[in-house]
């Protein structure tokens, strides 16, 4: 199996009241597909804030949510599984007290395909629609391949003493349903299974079972966030497991499994996407002492300042932790530090020609100067340079800046992104109608700034709205804003 159900994290930032003194309803979805003997299923997590949604009293006198969810599988406009059912929150003595989270966990069996899933969430206490949110979801799960189930972030588990429908592999798990790890959660708890492994390396056949994080923006693997465990093919192999993420600093990673075969061969592979905030963190300064910079590229650049600066470029497609050295550490490095970093960046990038990896960067980085650079920001400061640096030039760039309506904009498109996301855009503007400096608004990629009123924010130029769940304007003369969104040019 070469793909599978990846597990993704959805904010619904559901803004249900009619103007802005209405409370909003918060959720927050995940999902994951797993095989069984029955055939595939998907199992959805779904956490409500409690805060944002309205408590009624009830006869015995505590207070109690309501939320309407309906849920919908649905392939060229026929349902294909569907479920429709109220979410209660715990009983609560007193209103004041909404300082939690109730959590929702289904189960579809569906069969291998490629579906839209659409969910619906209203508040019961409150009248207002439900909003939609729909999603492309796939399953895929061969017979004659391995490959790894969705990824399950988990709060907690525990041996089960009971089957329950939180019950997998004899455990009762607690999911986890955001893939945002604030400062104080210090472990990442997940769970996954692997079928078919036999069927590349031969039934009860070792192979080697591995799980790390890595930087998404640029896939350099975390060494210090990385196990390795030795397993015996079978039918399921289950992977419960937690990683220590204390002292992991603020960025965007993939968690990664693997399995590879005893030719050290991967023959089924996984990632998921998520973020972290931690601003305590920061890099091991005794880990660049071990960097050697002797005869390298590094050990030429002399001048502290041009260094400085250098290294300050990169900031755009640094690891989470690169990133925590160039904001304090380097301010107070001296040369050997900063050509020991310098040099260990690149390495880890290109183990084979470092110093071309560089120069290829640095012809970038002084295209996006010249471009998008301003009065009072370096070209790799801007969004659009920093967008540049990351992903790359775009396959099409629609730009519109005289528009009666809106603020000066571009809408970039790139077909492909990090290999792995397809059709992905950008929408950057300049409010301030005076200087260069576009401001990212809206993007579809992972790991970027989602606004769903995007067009609204671009259009406050000559409107304002106070409906916060409205997300569409309507045309005026001379826009083009829709059309470069879904037919750029």
């Amino acid at each position: 199996m070469t793909k599978i159900l990846p597990f993704v994290f959805v904010l619904l930032s559901m803004f249900l009241g009619s103007n802005v003194q209405a409370r909003n309803l918060w959720a927050f979805l995940s999902y994951a597909s797993f095989n069984s003997p029955e055939g595939p299923y998907i199992e959805t997590y779904l956490s409500v804030a409690a805060n944002s949604v309205k408590f009624v009293k009830k006869d015995n006198g505590k207070f109690q949510a309501t939320v309407n969810i309906l849920m919908t599988f649905k392939q060229e406009n026929e349902i294909k599984a569907f479920k429709k059912y109220e979410l209660n929150s715990s009983e609560i003595d007193d209103t004041l007290n909404t300082n939690f989270q109730f959590v929702d966990q289904q189960r579809f069996a569906i069969p291998n395909g490629t579906y839209n899933f659409e969910i619906q969430l209203a508040d019961k206490n409150k009248t207002v629609e439900a909003m939609p949110y729909t999603q492309n979801v796939t399953v895929d799960f061969p017979a004659d391949k391995p490959s790894f189930s969705g990824i399950e972030l988990v709060q907690s588990y525990k041996k089960a003493s009971v089957a329950t429908p939180l019950t997998k592999s004899g455990y009762d798990l607690v999911p986890y349903t955001f893939t945002f790890y604030p400062e104080n959660e210090t472990k990442m708890i997940f769970y996954s299974e692997l079928y078919h492994t036999g069927q590349a390396i031969g039934q009860d056949q070792k192979f080697l079972l591995s799980y790390y994080i890595e930087s998404f923006e640029s896939n350099v693997k975390l060494n210090s966030y990385s196990k390795v465990k030795k397993e015996t093919s079978k039918e399921v192999n289950v992977l419960l497991t937690e990683i220590s993420i204390e002292n992991l600093p603020s960025g965007n990673y993939n968690l990664v499994l693997e399995a590879r075969n005893q030719q050290n061969e991967v023959v089924a592979s996984k990632k998921m996407f998520f973020q972290r905030m931690n601003l305590k963190a920061q890099i091991a300064l005794t880990d660049l002492g071990s960097t050697e910079i002797v005869n390298t590229f590094a050990e030429k650049i002399t001048n502290p300042d041009s260094l400085r600066e250098y290294i300050n470029s990169t900031y755009p497609v640094a690891s989470g932790i690169e990133k925590s050295f160039i904001r304090e550490p380097l301010k107070k490095a001296d040369l050997k530090m900063m050509q020991q970093f310098f040099y260990g960046f690149w390495v880890s990038r290109d183990d084979k020609n470092p110093e071309a990896a560089w120069n290829y960067y640095k012809e970038q980085v002084n295209k996006v100067q010249v471009n998008f650079g301003t009065p009072v920001k370096k070209g790799y400061q801007t969004d659009r340079g920093r967008v540049y640096l990351e992903y790359g030039p775009p396959n099409t760039r629609s730009t519109n800046y005289m528009e009666p309506s809106n603020y000066p904009y571009e809408i970039w498109q790139y077909y492909t992104l990090n290999n792995n996301q397809r059709n992905r855009k950008f929408v950057f503007y300049s409010p301030d109608m005076v200087t260069s400096d576009f401001t990212l608004l809206h993007s579809d990629a992972t790991g970027e700034v989602m606004n769903l009123r995007w067009r609204i924010d671009l259009r406050n130029r000559i409107f304002e709205t106070r409906d916060l769940q409205e997300t569409q304007v309507i045309n005026a003369w001379g826009d083009m804003q829709s059309d470069y969104w879904d037919l750029p040019n």
